[in-house]
């Protein structure tokens, strides 16, 4: 009999893993889907970012999301019953997907050790989340140390973002009517945050220039709890880069990225969405 390995790593497409790092950290990513009218596509599957974002620009219709059937996680759970001793799970924000609830219930349904961990979050901190589990995994840290450290973070875990869509993050069911209709009517530039893994207003900018200031100047009373953040954009590359050598002159001591939404998160936020995301240390 095959020697089991301790620990497989279970996340959602939403985490935006590079391929090469999940292919040799024994990482599973389970897509969600984008639907543009009747076509379906798996998320980083069947379509990149770019792709998505250049349909995203044609399409008359705004995409719907979807999240992963509860039989694609009993499929993997039980594959991975039979390699990995046990298994971490780290999804996208309960409050915003159904993927965790999926998760647990089919790890319960296959009778497997699977520690799932709702995020409360999405992006660069979900994504950061695997990477600092996996880090511990190769430090020698047990399955019980590793548990119980990043059950820690979805509470420290931080999504600051000024959304390109008031609309479709509304009519996505992100973000309550009123505050798009008052975003909308005024022509406000709003600024929205996570709180307990639910999307809230943060504060309402009249201008797009003092849209970055804002961003900015929230970034810097949080900097003082930061040793790595990252740019995070809906497709607007650029202007992301530019804002990380900007934010590298100004705080030396700060590691900087930029990570573009994936297709499920840019779906409700909507093009040339610009923000910061972090986990406090």
């Amino acid at each position: 009999m095959t020697q089991k390995h301790e620990i497989a790593w279970v996340t959602d497409s939403t985490a935006t893993l590079p391929e090469d790092f999940t292919k040799i950290n024994h990482i599973y990513v389970v897509p969600l889907s984008i639907l543009f009218g009747e076509e379906a596509f798996l998320e980083g599957v069947d379509i990149t970012a770019e792709e998505f974002y250049e349909k995203l620009a044609a399409s008359k219709v705004l995409p719907k999301t979807s999240q992963p059937a509860i039989g694609e996680f009993v499929e993997l759970y039980k594959k991975l019953k039979e390699n990995y001793q046990h298994a971490i799970a780290i999804h996208a924000s309960s409050a915003l997907t159904g993927t965790y609830q999926a998760s647990v219930l089919a790890s319960s349904m296959v009778d497997y050790e699977v520690e799932v961990i709702d995020s409360k979050i999405g992006s660069y901190p979900l994504g950061k989340m695997i990477y600092e589990g996996v880090e511990m995994q190769k430090q020698g840290k047990s399955y019980a140390e590793i548990v119980s450290y990043l059950r820690t973070l979805p509470d420290k875990a931080r999504l600051i973002m000024a959304p390109g869509s008031l609309e479709q993050l509304h009519k996505g069911g992100r973000l309550s009517t009123a505050q798009a209709i008052i975003g909308g009517l005024i022509k406000m530039k709003l600024i929205v945050k996570f709180d307990e893994g639910k999307v809230i207003l943060f504060d309402k900018i009249r201008t797009e220039r003092k849209v970055k200031e804002r961003l900015f100047q929230i970034f810097d009373e949080a900097s003082h709890l930061i040793e790595e953040a990252s740019i995070i954009h809906a497709n607007i590359k650029e202007t992301a880069e530019e804002w990380r050598e900007e934010l590298e002159q100004k705080y030396p001591q700060i590691r900087f990225t930029t990570t573009m939404f994936s297709p499920v998160a840019g779906t409700h936020t909507g093009q040339g969405t610009i923000g910061f995301a972090w986990i406090d240390k």
